[in-house]
């Protein structure tokens, strides 16, 4: 499976001007995994704050599916683990399935900009945010 999995913030930000979408693309091109539920975030923050109407929705969705070299369904396994990541971590249930996802993906990094950089979940998977500034 994928070594990267990729989440929805970043999946919005290679469809936008923001001066991090050149780093979003630059994941895509990598091929990293990600999730039934990455595709649903993306689609709705491209219809709320992105404003695309619902064939631009369409037509960059059928380019993530070309571009993620995997995309992991939702199913009751995977809620179950977001459900134990969630009382354990903390995280919100969205982001905790997520992670479930990129767990059974087998996924060694996790891109978000949403999630504690740095944190390692499960002893395996690694959460970067792709546009932190070392400082």
């Amino acid at each position: 499976m994928a070594a990267e999995f990729i989440d929805s913030n970043v999946l919005v930000y290679a469809f936008t001007l923001d001066e991090r979408a050149a780093m979003a693309r630059a994941i895509l091109l990598n091929r990293p995994a990600t999730s039934v539920q990455g595709l649903n975030e993306f689609a709705n923050v491209a219809r709320r704050k992105l404003g695309m109407d619902w064939h631009g929705i369409r037509d960059s969705l059928e380019e993530l599916r070309l571009l993620c070299s995997d995309i992991l369904p939702l199913d009751i396994a995977t809620h179950d683990e977001a459900l134990r990541i969630a009382e354990q971590y903390g995280y919100r249930i969205f982001d905790s399935l997520i992670l479930a996802s990129a767990l059974q993906a087998r996924s060694e990094t996790l891109w978000s900009e949403d999630m504690q950089h740095g944190m390692v979940i499960r002893g395996r998977l690694r959460i970067v945010n792709p546009f932190r500034k070392e400082s």
